[in-house]
């Protein structure tokens, strides 16, 4: 098939660029995909080059549509999903970015934003923008950027610079400087944004001091973002959906009713639950943030981030050599002792949710002289568990979640069994995993689709959501709490301020 049918997914992540090539019926044909730079100039900043960025997507798309034996020609619309929070600043008439772009995981404005919490601002930012203060959001490095770089805060308030995260940024490169915009998605993270009255907002703004003259549009999720120039890639192609990549894994898992819960498994864990038409406001230490917008109506939902989940798994088999692979872990863990409770507590790079103790560092508990790498492979794998039910609890506590609740699950670590089947029973709840375990860019996609009339509302998409496998609970409740309370004084004994 050759139509103009096909939709182009970008999906920009933290290490790699890909382009996905989907058909009419949202089924992925080729992908191309390239890594690029890590920069760390000092302990703890991540930096990436903006430029090399959009040279790895440019190269990818030619990839993907060589691959699918196609051209753009034959693309009807682009989705792009994004690494959140990452910032770009550059210059509008050269088009070059003023300095490398400060990465989600950059922690050099903690000494900030713990001042401004220390101060009392934290209610203010939480009410607004439904965000914690953390250098995790773009504000900050924002901020940074313009006191740090030569010339930029002039420039900034003159209107000569450009703000954007991932998605603005190849947007602007993809139109040729013509379109500035982002999502509301991609704008909610970057604790600039009014959640709530869906506009940037002039308090936040000022307290980080940014002019809003280098703040870009903010539109829909799927909307007309512009269109791409004939020397970009190849021929004039729209841009129709944009989605930062919790979100867009939101809607590829077709979670579009209040109570809807999805979590993806990578490096990390991001847990997000729709809340509807409610901004639910966490008690718990989780996030309020906008699952998607459609219509000019923002679909609300709560957060949970995990910091360390696959990396748990890479670190048995890089760190600790006890594995060759990944796919080991699962049945080493089959062959673990079943009487000791060994706890591996994975705060590598401090406690996400609802914790939030950057100063916390990996622990293990229980060990007996009969420990082995059969117990901590499994201690590991659980630690997920534990980490996801922590999440869960903090959204049942919110009145979000119920124990209704179905968990929708993608990424990488959706592959180990093992891993699933002990969600479930933590969980007590149905674990679901889908057939298209591509659903970030599958969202983006989907996005684009619509916006294009290609695909149907979003209750028309989500009938054709399939489950490759559902893991129900073979735990009894009780053996599951127990469990759980050792994992709660575990993670009390780890946390820095005990």
């Amino acid at each position: 098939m050759k139509s103009g049918q096909h939709i182009l997914a970008l999906d920009q992540g933290t290490t790699s660029s890909r382009a996905i090539v989907f058909d009419d019926k949202l089924s992925p044909v080729a992908t191309g995909q390239y890594e690029f730079t890590q920069h760390f100039p000092q302990s703890g900043w991540v930096e990436h080059d903006a430029d090399e960025i959009w040279a790895t997507t440019q190269r990818a798309v030619k990839t993907a549509l060589t691959d699918a034996d196609l051209t753009a020609s034959h693309i009807a619309a682009i989705g792009i999903t994004n690494q959140r929070e990452t910032v770009v600043l550059w210059n509008r008439e050269t088009g070059a970015p003023v300095h490398k772009a400060i990465v989600w995981q950059d922690r050099r404005t903690a000494e900030t934003t713990a001042r401004l919490k220390e101060e009392g601002h934290e209610a203010t930012v939480t009410e607004r923008t439904g965000l914690l203060l953390d250098p995790y959001f773009s504000s900050s490095k924002l901020s940074w950027l313009l006191d740090h770089v030569e010339g930029a805060r002039a420039d900034a308030e003159a209107g000569k610079l450009a703000f954007g995260t991932i998605d603005t940024w190849l947007i602007w490169k993809l139109t040729g400087g013509a379109r500035h915009v982002t999502d509301a998605t991609n704008a909610a993270r970057t604790m600039l944004y009014n959640i709530h009255e869906g506009r940037w907002d002039a308090e936040m703004l000022a307290m980080w001091n940014i002019p809003e003259a280098i703040m870009p549009e903010v539109l829909d999720s799927a909307a007309e973002f512009g269109m791409t120039t004939g020397e970009t890639i190849g021929a004039p192609v729209p841009i129709r959906g944009v989605a930062g990549d919790q979100q867009a894994a939101t809607v590829g898992q077709a979670c579009f009713e209040p109570g809807m819960l999805k979590s993806t498994y990578g490096t990390g864990c991001f847990a997000l639950l729709n809340t509807g038409d409610t901004a639910v406001r966490s008690q718990n230490r989780l996030l309020t943030t906008i699952g998607y917008q459609i219509g000019g109506k923002p679909t609300y939902a709560v957060e949970g981030s995990i910091f360390v989940a696959g990396a748990a798994v890479q670190w048995l088999r890089d760190g600790m050599k006890m594995i060759e692979s990944a796919g080991q872990t699962g049945n080493l863990a089959d062959e673990a002792d079943p009487h000791q409770n060994v706890y591996l507590v994975p705060a590598f790079v401090g406690l996400g949710a609802p914790y939030w103790d950057a100063e916390a560092r990996g622990a293990l508990y229980g060990m007996t002289r009969n420990t082995g790498p059969a117990e901590i492979a499994k201690a590991t794998l659980e630690s997920v568990a534990y980490q996801t039910r922590d999440l869960f609890e903090a959204m049942k506590k919110d009145g979000a979640a119920t124990g209704q609740t179905v968990l929708r699950v993608d990424g990488g670590m959706t592959a180990s069994d093992w891993t699933m089947q002990a969600l479930a029973d933590q969980l007590q709840a149905p674990v679901d995993r889908p057939v298209v375990r591509e659903t970030t860019a599958l969202g983006a996609a989907y996005l684009a689709a619509m916006q294009s009339g290609i695909a149907g509302r979003p209750d028309e998409f989500a009938k054709g959501w399939q489950q490759e496998r559902q893991f129900a609970p073979k735990m009894a409740k009780a053996d599951a709490d127990a469990k759980y309370a050792g994992w709660l004084d575990a993670v009390r004994r780890t946390l820095s301020s005990t």
